[in-house]
This record gives C-alpha cells, sequence and structure tokens, in this order.
C-alpha cells in the first residue's frame, strides 16, 4: 500500500439504465464501439491508465493534469461529433470528473478522497461536459485548448472541506479563457451504496438530465463603505468599522462568500454602479448604508441589493444611543442574513454575537493600526504596533486587537525587520498575542491563522496544518485564514493545496493586501505558474513601493519566466531599500522549507537575478579564508574590536572559553553562543529564529586583519589580546 499525489479522470454514461432497458444488446455493442474507437485510443494517447471499467463508467489515472484534461475535453468534443444525427432519447453521453488529489494504491486499485472527489466531480458534470477541481485547474490553466468557468466552492457529499470546482469550456473560440462562468446550481452527488468510485446516473437524455433536484450554489455579497453623512471627517473611523465589523460578522457564516474589506474600498464616496459591482467582484447581492452620528444618537441606514436586476431584497433604519452601536450592528447582521436565506449553525451564531469592543477610543486605535499595517512597510509596522498597543490598553479584552497585534508581529518577525522589533521580541510578542486573543474569544480564526504560520517557521509543520486548517473551520471568508493555510501548505510543499488555498483568498479579496499578494505571488513561484506569479508580485511592488523584499521575490519570478534582465534590477532595487541588505546567505536562513530542494529551486532562481551570496555585497579570496582550528585559536576566549557593515559602524564580539558571547555595536546588543564547525564560525541566539547562523572569515588587508561574514552581519576585526 501507498500514497501518491495523481490526475484522476472519472466518467459515467447519461441515462444508462433507461437506454439498457430499452436496447441492452444495442447499447452494449454502441459502448464498446465507443471505447475501441475513441475513448481506449484518446486514453492511451494521452498516457492514462485504466484502472476500473464498470457498465458505464471508468475510473482512470494520469501522471499529468494537462493530459487528463485533454483527454476527458478530446472525448466530449468527439463524442458530440459522432452522436449528431442521432435522436436525442437515444444518444450516449458521458459527464466526466478530473481531480488531483492524494490517493491510496493498493494492488492495481486505488482508492481515498482524490478518487472520492473525481467521482462527485463528474456527478456534477452537465451531458457532454467536464467538471474539474481547483487543484487540476491550477495545474492546467493556460496549458491546454480548452477554456474554464468558475463555479466558486462547492460542498460535495462526504467530503468535509468545500472543493473549488471548474467547468471546461469546449468551443475552441474559449481556447485560453478563464471565466467566472454563469451561475448554474450544481445537482447534488447521489450515489448508489455500492458505487464509491463510480457514479451510475439513472438518467437519460437532456430533458431527463435535468429532473434531479438542485442543490442552490452558495450567494455571494459584498459590503461596500458605509457613508459618513455626519460632515465631520473625524466621524469617518465609525462608518469604517461598521463596515468592517459586519464583512468580519458575515465572513464567519460557511454558507456565504464575503468580499474582503480591501476589495471593496475603492468604492467608499462613490454611488455604486451595479454592473461594475458585479463584473468588477463577481457578487450576487450588495449591501451599502450609511451613519449620521449627532450627539449621543446615531442613524444607520442599510440596504441588500440584488445586482442582477438592482431590486432591494431588504432596507431598514436604526436609530440608536452611540453607546448602542455594536447592539444596532447585531440586529442589522441577523436582518441581512435572514434576507439572503443563510441558516447560520449554531456555532456561527454564537462567534457573531460577540462585539468586537464597547470602547470606540480603542476601537479607534485598532482601525488605525489596520491602515497602518496593509502595505507592509516597516515604519508602517512600528505605528501598527503601537496603535494595537493603546487599544488593549484601553481594553484588555479587545481578542481583535490581540489578534491584529500578533498578525502584525509575526510578519516583523518571518521578515526579520529588526529595525521594528528585534526577532525574539518580535516572536514573543506575537505568540503571547495570538494566545491572549485565543483566551479571551476562542472563536476567532486569525489567532490560529498566525499560530500556524509561527509553528512553520518554527518547523512544526503538522501541527501548522491544523491550526491553519482550525482557522479556516472557524473563518471559511476570513481572507487571512486562506493566505495561512496557503502559505502553510507551501512550506510543507505541498503546492497545489497552497494554490488551492491562495485562489480562495483572491476570490475573496481581489485587491488583497501587498503582504498576502506577495505569499501568493510565491505560492505561484513554486507552483510553477510564472506568469501568475509575476502579475501578483508586479501588483503587490506597485502597491507597496517601498518593500525591499517584494522585489527580491519578483526577482525570483522574472528569471523563472526568463527575463533575467527585469530580474537583476528588480533585485538590485530590492537591495537598496533592504535595511540590512538581503543575501542569499539570509534566504537560506529566513525561508523553512521541509524539503531542503525546495529551498534550493528558489535559490537557484535568485541566483540568476543576481542575489549576492553575502549581505553588502561581500565577497572573500578563498585563498584568504581560515581553516577551523585557526578559527577557534583566533576567536574562542578572545575579544574582537573592528567595524560593522553598512557605516562602517564601530563595534566589539567579546567571547569566553566557553563560547558565551555578547556583540555590541551602535545598532545591535546580542548575546548569544558561538562555536565552529567544519570551518564555519557559528553564532546562535534568540534572534535568527534560534537556528546556527555560520559563515566563514577571511584574512585581510587594512586597519583590520580579519573579516567575518554570515547572513546578518559582515565584521572587519582585529583580536584585542
Amino acid at each position: 500500500m501507498e500514497r501518491r499525489l495523481t490526475a484522476i479522470f472519472a466518467a459515467d454514461v447519461v441515462g444508462y439504465s433507461r437506454l439498457m432497458g430499452e436496447d441492452e444488446v444495442g447499447t452494449l455493442e454502441r459502448l464498446k464501439a465507443c471505447r475501441r474507437e475513441l475513448i481506449d485510443p484518446s486514453i492511451a494517447r494521452h498516457h492514462g491508465r485504466m484502472i476500473k471499467l464498470m457498465g458505464d463508467g471508468a475510473l482512470v489515472e494520469f501522471g499529468s493534469v494537462v493530459d487528463a484534461v485533454q483527454c476527458a475535453a478530446d472525448i466530449q468534443r468527439k463524442m458530440a461529433e459522432r452522436d449528431k444525427g442521432i435522436a436525442d432519447d437515444r444518444l450516449i453521453r458521458f459527464r466526466i470528473g478530473v481531480n488531483l488529489g492524494d490517493i491510496i494504491v493498493e494492488g492495481e486499485d486505488i482508492y481515498g478522497d482524490g478518487v472520492n472527489i473525481a467521482a462527485r466531480l463528474e456527478a456534477q458534470a452537465e451531458p457532454g461536459g467536464v467538471c474539474i477541481s481547483g487543484t487540476a485547474f491550477d495545474h492546467a490553466v493556460h496549458k491546454c485548448d480548452v477554456g474554464f468557468a468558475s463555479l466558486g466552492e462547492q460542498r460535495l457529499k462526504n467530503i468535509a472541506d468545500p472543493v473549488r470546482v471548474y467547468r471546461i469550456l469546449l468551443e475552441p473560440s474559449k481556447a485560453g479563457k478563464v471565466l467566472s462562468g454563469p451561475r448554474r446550481p450544481l445537482r447534488p452527488a447521489i450515489l448508489a451504496t455500492g458505487a464509491a468510485l463510480l457514479v451510475a446516473a439513472a438518467v437519460a437524455g437532456t430533458v431527463i438530465a435535468w429532473q434531479w433536484l438542485r442543490a442552490p450554489q452558495r450567494p455571494s455579497v459584498a459590503v461596500l463603505p458605509f457613508s459618513n453623512l455626519s460632515g465631520d471627517p473625524a466621524q469617518d473611523y465609525l462608518a469604517e468599522g461598521i463596515t468592517e465589523d459586519l464583512i468580519t460578522d458575515l465572513a464567519k457564516l460557511s454558507g456565504l462568500d464575503v468580499i474582503a474589506g480591501n476589495s471593496v474600498a475603492a468604492y467608499k464616496g462613490k454611488p455604486p454602479n451595479l454592473a461594475d459591482v458585479r463584473r468588477e467582484l463577481g457578487v450576487d447581492f450588495l449591501v451599502e448604508g450609511s451613519v449620521r452620528p449627532t450627539g449621543d444618537l446615531i442613524r444607520i441606514n442599510a440596504q441588500l441589493i440584488d445586482t442582477a436586476n438592482g431590486e432591494h431584497v431588504w432596507a431598514d433604519r436604526f436609530d440608536r444611543r452611540a453607546a448602542e452601536t455594536f447592539a444596532v450592528q447585531d440586529e442589522m447582521r441577523k436582518e441581512i442574513v435572514a434576507a439572503l436565506y443563510v441558516e447560520p449553525s449554531a456555532m456561527e451564531t454564537k462567534r457573531m454575537e460577540r462585539p468586537p469592543t464597547a470602547n470606540l477610543e480603542a476601537y479607534d486605535y485598532y482601525l488605525r493600526g489596520e491602515h497602518a499595517a496593509f502595505t507592509g512597510r516597516p515604519p508602517g509596522m512600528r505605528d501598527a504596533l503601537d496603535f494595537y498597543a493603546k487599544a488593549v490598553a484601553l481594553d484588555p479584552l479587545f481578542a481583535a486587537a490581540f489578534a491584529a497585534d500578533a498578525r502584525t508581529a509575526v510578519y516583523v518577525w518571518r521578515n526579520a525587520y529588526d529595525d521594528v522589533l528585534q526577532s525574539a521580541p518580535a516572536r514573543k510578542r506575537a505568540y503571547e498575542s495570538a494566545g491572549r486573543a485565543l483566551q479571551l474569544n476562542p472563536d476567532l480564526s486569525l489567532p490560529y491563522a498566525m499560530l500556524a504560520i509561527l509553528q512553520s517557521v518554527d518547523r512544526r509543520f503538522d501541527e501548522a496544518i491544523e491550526s491553519a486548517r482550525r482557522a479556516v473551520a472557524l473563518g471559511p471568508g476570513d481572507v487571512e485564514a486562506q493566505v495561512a493555510l496557503g502559505y502553510v501548505f507551501l512550506f510543507d510543499g505541498k503546492f497545489p493545496e497552497a494554490a488551492a488555498a491562495v485562489e480562495t483568498a483572491l476570490r475573496l479579496d481581489p485587491d488583497m493586501s501587498p503582504i498576502n499578494r506577495q505569499i501568493a505571488g510565491t505560492v505561484f513561484f513554486f507552483n510553477g505558474d510564472g506568469k501568475r506569479a509575476v502579475a501578483a508580485l508586479e501588483r503587490a511592488r506597485d502597491e507597496a513601493p517601498g518593500v525591499g523584499n517584494i522585489l527580491v521575490s519578483l526577482g525570483a519570478a522574472y528569471a523563472q519566466t526568463g527575463r533575467i534582465a527585469d530580474a537583476r534590477a528588480a533585485v538590485a532595487q530590492g537591495l537598496r531599500l533592504l535595511p540590512n541588505n538581503d543575501s542569499i546567505a539570509a534566504i537560506r536562513m529566513g525561508w523553512h522549507f521541509r524539503n531542503p530542494q525546495d529551498l534550493e529551486t528558489l535559490i537557484g532562481a535568485l541566483k540568476q537575478a543576481g542575489l549576492p551570496e553575502w549581505p553588502y555585497a561581500f565577497k572573500g579570496d578563498e585563498s584568504d579564508r581560515l581553516k577551523g582550528e585557526d578559527i577557534s585559536a583566533l576567536v574562542i576566549g578572545h575579544t574582537l574590536k573592528g567595524v560593522a557593515e553598512p557605516g562602517p559602524r564601530p563595534a566589539i564580539m567579546q567571547i569566553g572559553n566557553d563560547g558565551q558571547a555578547a556583540f555590541r555595536s551602535t545598532a545591535q546588543f546580542i548575546t548569544e553562543t558561538i562555536s565552529v564547525k567544519e570551518d564555519l564560525l557559528c553564532e546562535q541566539s534568540e534572534n535568527a529564529f534560534g537556528r546556527p547562523d555560520c559563515g566563514p572569515i577571511y584574512r585581510r588587508q587594512g586597519e583590520f586583519a580579519f573579516s567575518f561574514v554570515n547572513s546578518r552581519v559582515v565584521f572587519h576585526f582585529s583580536p584585542l589580546d
């Protein structure tokens, strides 16, 4: 028995039972002819392996998703030509499902969720059509002579998590296109008791096929920024807070797709054009409203609009005291949910009943922190941490502010923004803030998302995936949860799964923050989709032009697509912006893949892009490099005095005979342990993720006799004694 990731193709005949009942011999002969003349040659041509053939159904394994999709398209196109002139009630039509997923192999048989999802997808396809999963789409898009129409996330029978579903567009004019797709409700996957792998549909022809019961697709909604009608811009935060809270609450519902706040921010202060909103955001419903605070009173107007026809599905006005703002929000949210015919579970209802804080001043600081943290620039991170600290000082029970503080500290930590907050304190603050948020509100998704990233960087990969899944379960519409899931799958080496998660995040938030878009671009890079990686990272660069590590990631994506000149220009610009001046050594320290070969893939691209081996483009002559025994004699038990790059800045390193050491410069003070491994001097402290940071020592000419370099420092020194 073994497990492996593979492409699965499941097919059945529409109307098989009726066709067999009317003409068993003739139907069997026609099916045999189809298989002999069309299906088997196509499977062979696309390198498939027939696993099972059961009357009206087939299960086929492919080594390549592209081959599986091309084979499915080939069969359906040729069947359409083959059956021209045949009466509708005698047509043989197939439904096909394609999935890329884990399977269990036992002898000549295969089973598992990878197979089950393919079977459920096949049951969702139109007669003569093909449905594929999001993981299959991620590999096949732009690589096949077909188009794709997104049908969104679907809940498939006996599959725990929703699955992204795409319909293949077979028309030649649609080749290469990816459309949002017409919203058609999908039929529930009805499985015969004994058919665990294949689905035999007992319907005939195009008419009877539509007699199945339909299950409506989840509605989607965008909450546009509420207008501040007070005339006082200082009151904007109140309208912003009501908008964000409503988005956050609705996103907790598993039966509703909600567009994130970043993507609706562009509509602030503009009268919405329904056609534009529907096209740009792809939503069925729109919530818009206004807030008018007057003294200690507040009036909130809100309405729910169907974007297809402009009809007002629901509207209401709430006149209350300002102190009752959160009670009004709760009432408004309940009415909107009821108007959308969404049934919250008991747990979802409980999660939405908690107001974020009753302290509007604390909430104001929280909103300011969210704004400051958006771009990912170090000064903004510093301001955001200060704002969150003020928010929780005013309200020590403000769980959402603790969660946001954890998110910002995580970003500072994993990007080594030591000028904002040193590595060890940033890690400690992130864990403590996430833990405090969960202690106050265990139903928040964001703290679990941040714990997932922390655990991934700490190389606790299985725990990280568990935390990320918990975050998604608590907040299925939470963009941060989906991005965290993509992040931990990325470093665990599960690139198709990572791509599926960031695809969901991008659907929920087409205008996601540059921080999250950088993660999405990196996922696309490792999933082999260089063009999408470049597009995502270029947009992140444009929205956060001062963030050097985005430019370095973009350089890797350019190199992957063969744009070497652009790659070198991006990396050079990134190095000018980065406070620590990035290097291959820093990438080796800061990127934490479970599979070392994945790290080498990134490093190979960055070397092409011109990223230097050491900080500040330091280069040493190998003939001047010290051996391990010489390094030990030079540094252990000695004090080293010199200068550190950039600057140079005066610096001193004191090393005891036991290896306990302290490094001081005008910019840093670090206590650490020093050791010599092979021909490298290694520093280990709470910084650099607690890992040994090793580098060589070279003899040099000039005032100082030696140079030590690793991922964080270039230190030119001479021993004092």
